[in-house]
C-alpha cells in the first residue's frame, strides 16, 4: 500500500496531467469519416497480425487461435465498462476492440489537423484499445469523459487515466466540461498512475 505522501504525489501528477491539456471548444464534426483514421486495422508493431488480433490476444484469457493471428474463443474475464465475464466465439462475439479515446471525438479535438499517418497511428495505438462489452460501447459512442463513464464505477479512475494518456501523447484537446469531469474522477483516485504511452 502506497504511503499517503507517495499518493498525494501520484494525484498531483494525474491533476497536473490533466491541467497540461490543452482546452477549446468542439469542432465541427465535418468530412468525419472511420476511414479518416485508415482503412481498418493495420499491423503496427509488424508481428504479422492486425492490431485487433493484438489486442484480443492482450485482453482476453483461454485464447484459442483459430490460425497465426486469428482468435477462435476466449474469454473476458473482467470486462471493463460493464464488470462481467463475457465469452468471446468469433463470429457470434458480444466484445468490441474500443476505442477509449473516440475516433469521433479526437476528430473534433484536433485530429482533423492531423496527416493519414498519425490518425492511423491513433486509430491503431494499443493505449488507446481496449476489449469491452459490446453493447455499453455502442452506448458510449463517440462520447468524452463528460457524456459518458463506464457503468463499473471500479474501472472509472483506471478509464479516465488512459483517456489522459492518450490525449496528452498525441495532443488532443479537452473541453471545459470533460476537464471537469475527468477532475473529478481523479479526485477520488489517490493510487492512479498515468500509463506509459
Amino acid at each position: 500500500m502506497a504511503s499517503a505522501a507517495a499518493q498525494a504525489r501520484e494525484a498531483d501528477r494525474m491533476l497536473s496531467a490533466v491541467d497540461a491539456l490543452p482546452v477549446k471548444g468542439r469542432a465541427p464534426k465535418t468530412w468525419y469519416s472511420r476511414d479518416q483514421f485508415g482503412k481498418g486495422w493495420t499491423d503496427t508493431d509488424h508481428n504479422g497480425c492486425e492490431t485487433r488480433e493484438d489486442i484480443l490476444k492482450r485482453d482476453l484469457v483461454d485464447v484459442k487461435l483459430k490460425d497465426k493471428c486469428d482468435i477462435a474463443s476466449g474469454r473476458l474475464v473482467h470486462d471493463p465498462y460493464t464488470g462481467e465475464s463475457i465469452t468471446f466465439t468469433r463470429g457470434a462475439s458480444k466484445i468490441d476492440i474500443d476505442h477509449v479515446v473516440a475516433l469521433s471525438d479526437a476528430w473534433q479535438k484536433g485530429a482533423q489537423q492531423w496527416d493519414k499517418q498519425k490518425r492511423a497511428a491513433f486509430a491503431n495505438d494499443p493505449l488507446n484499445l481496449i476489449a469491452v462489452d459490446a453493447s455499453a460501447n455502442r452506448r458510449k459512442s463517440d462520447g468524452d469523459a463528460a457524456t459518458w463513464l463506464p457503468p463499473y464505477k471500479a474501472y472509472r479512475c483506471t478509464y479516465v487515466a488512459d483517456q489522459v494518456a492518450v490525449k496528452k501523447k498525441y495532443g488532443v484537446w479537452l473541453t471545459d466540461a470533460e476537464k471537469a469531469a475527468m477532475k473529478t474522477v481523479l479526485d477520488g483516485c489517490p493510487d492512479q498512475k498515468l500509463p506509459a504511452g
